[in-house]
């Protein structure tokens, strides 16, 4: 598969140009393969298939899902939610933090936040009760995710103190996160573009390098708009370090710190369930 015939699939799923450039190669592989699978000797036919048939096309979609991810990626990022943006969640007087991994791909970024947590409860008392709902297109991911074990490159950014404390060694150079970073997350299939959100009243929400890196405007803004409308007054969505907040974003979102945006509403007694 060339690029102008990728470019062709990106036109027929409303696909970005700019986001898949450097993660291409990977996907036109899985791409092809599916193609294979289902007798496509050409891109024509191919197109033509995911544009009359769902199913083809929802396998066509899981198979460009890209799942590249660390542990603490942005550490900068992590930094300001430690800092500023926990603080803040807690001086709300929430009686329970709900948070929302919106495209979650391998788990990295959820056992991050929750080792974040574990941490910044450490020495406090009275914390509030914490809910993590994380959701994936791509099934494979969430199988992933929910078992937990990494290779070694995942984990460039975790130091020896962090290792060691929640991550038990495994043969092969792979890690597994302890058990009680697994507790109390709700993992779930869902497409951020067409699947109805999985609650709402979230007070922080991570949306990174998925639905703004990957398509066009037209496609993610009202995908865009349902996952703000999940946030609870005064939460939180986090985008990707490389990505813009769209200008429909802007209208409904204040930036609070790098990358980190607010919704500004600051009325927490009208949470909803």
């Amino acid at each position: 598969m060339d690029d102008h015939q990728f470019a062709r699939l990106l036109d027929v799923i409303n696909g970005s140009w700019k986001g898949y450039r450097k993660v291409r190669k990977g996907v036109k592989k899985r791409v092809a393969r599916h193609m294979q699978e289902i007798g496509c000797r050409r891109m024509e036919d191919y197109l033509e298939k995911i544009s009359v048939n769902k199913a083809t096309r929802a396998e066509c979609e899981r198979r460009m899902t890209v799942a590249i991810s660390r542990f603490f990626r942005d550490r900068q990022m992590w930094a300001v939610l430690e800092t500023r943006v926990l603080p803040e969640i807690l001086a709300s007087g929430c009686g329970a933090v709900r948070v929302w991994f919106a495209g979650c791909a391998g788990g990295e970024e959820v056992y991050s936040f929750r080792m974040l947590w574990e941490m910044f409860s450490a020495g406090r008392n009275a914390m509030p009760a914490l809910g993590i709902t994380a959701t994936d297109l791509n099934p494979e991911n969430l199988t992933r995710a929910q078992a937990g074990i990494y290779l070694r490159g995942a984990m460039r950014e975790v130091d020896d103190k962090l290792r060691n404390a929640w991550f038990d060694p495994l043969k092969g150079g792979r890690f597994a996160v302890a058990p009680v970073l697994k507790d109390g997350i709700d993992w779930r299939l869902g497409d951020l573009r067409r699947d109805d959100p999985p609650g709402n009243g979230f007070d922080l929400v991570f949306l990174r390098n998925n639905l703004l890196t990957y398509y066009t405007e037209p496609e993610m803004r009202a995908g865009f708009n349902r996952i703000v409308d999940t946030l609870a007054p005064g939460g939180f969505l986090v985008i990707g370090a490389k990505e813009d907040m769209p200008g429909f974003g802007l209208m409904r979102l204040a930036r609070f710190d790098r990358c980190v945006y607010r919704n500004p509403s600051k009325t927490h007694d009208m949470r909803a369930t």
